[in-house]
């Protein structure tokens, strides 16, 4: 599948996983490889405290646009500042000024159960309906707290009859629903808490929330080059391949490494089959990264996302019989 068409299935993409998979490395990810296909793209951090800056190589991130590099943005949503905007909007710049000075935003943000996520998702929906990028990533919270983050419009919508939030509320739930808006792009390692974690979102988010889920990407992959019980002989093989000299002490520290990482790949491979068994999704296999995650180490996911992307089907095209 060609890379612009992948980003383009939807105008929103949610990157969620559980804490520690990635999902922020994933998200930067995304990103850098949809700007070099050729769109526009916005990254949105809502948790205020995201790995953002490290993954692109840039300050510490505000409400407005950060540029990353020419067609590549980030930024950072609060709740209080998305309530101002809001009440500005309204014509209402009075009291919002009044709450900024008397600091009772972050009260008033909070005083409706899910008001807080409501208002980061409203907001997002006006940057997906503005048209201001073609994609616009948002490194959600993680995944518990992304369940309930998105489910925050059904909630409201449940609590209010009628009335602006209620209104908002209704818009959002109806940008999560509609699949050429906005998916979920769930994340996971290799292993097997992550997997059974991964599971149970991707079923919580369909029957709860009842948003489109991407293909899930498997991160921090090892090469596919180790097999288990290699040992000794594949690493004398290889280096004799090489023409590297090797004392029987490298040789013994390097069989065991070998043997290791050979019955670490054996491990993933069983857990990756397992979660293409209990979650019958397209999945993205990035590769493990043994530095600090900043541009480079992104940049070069971005180059392993486009290859793994170009061997996903396109989705059928409703009414096509070939």
């Amino acid at each position: 599948m060609d890379l612009a068409q992948f980003c383009a299935a939807s105008r929103v993409v949610v990157v969620a996983g559980k804490g520690g998979v990635g999902k922020t490395t994933v998200a930067a990810t995304l990103a850098t490889a949809a700007a070099r296909a050729g769109l526009s793209v916005l990254v949105v951090e809502v948790e205020g405290k995201s790995g953002l800056t490290a993954c692109f190589g840039v300050p510490d991130l505000g409400y407005e646009d950060t540029i990353v590099e020419p067609g590549l943005a980030v930024r950072a949503l609060d709740a209080d500042t998305a309530l101002v905007e809001w009440l500005d909007g309204r014509g209402l710049q009075r009291i919002s000024h009044r709450l900024a000075r008397t600091g009772t935003l972050d009260v008033v943000a909070t005083a409706v159960p899910g008001m807080r996520d409501i208002l980061l998702l409203a907001k997002i929906k006006q940057l997906e309906q503005s048209g201001v990028a073609d994609l616009i990533v948002v490194d959600a919270p993680a995944a518990g707290h992304a369940i309930s983050f998105l489910l925050a419009p059904k909630g409201l919508q449940d609590a209010v009859g009628v009335g602006v939030i209620r209104s908002q509320a209704d818009e959002v739930a109806s940008l999560l629903a509609d699949p050429a808006r906005c998916q979920v792009m769930l994340v996971t390692l290799p292993e097997e808490t992550p997997v059974n974690e991964v599971v149970e979102t991707a079923y919580a988010l369909e029957d709860r929330v009842g948003v489109a889920l991407g293909p899930v990407v498997v991160n921090q992959c090892l090469p596919d080059r180790w097999s288990a019980g290699g040992g000794g002989a594949a690493v004398a093989a290889d280096a004799a391949r090489a023409g590297v000299p090797l004392t029987d002490v490298d040789l013994t520290a390097l069989a065991a490494v070998d043997d290791f990482v050979g019955t670490r790949r054996a491990i993933e491979r069983e857990q990756i089959e397992r979660l293409g068994r209990r979650l019958p999704l397209p999945r993205i296999h990035l590769p493990y990264e043994t530095g600090e995650i900043g541009p480079a180490a992104v940049s070069d996911l971005a180059a392993a996302f486009t290859a793994q992307v170009a061997g996903l089907r396109a989705p059928a095209v409703p009414g096509d019989a070939s």
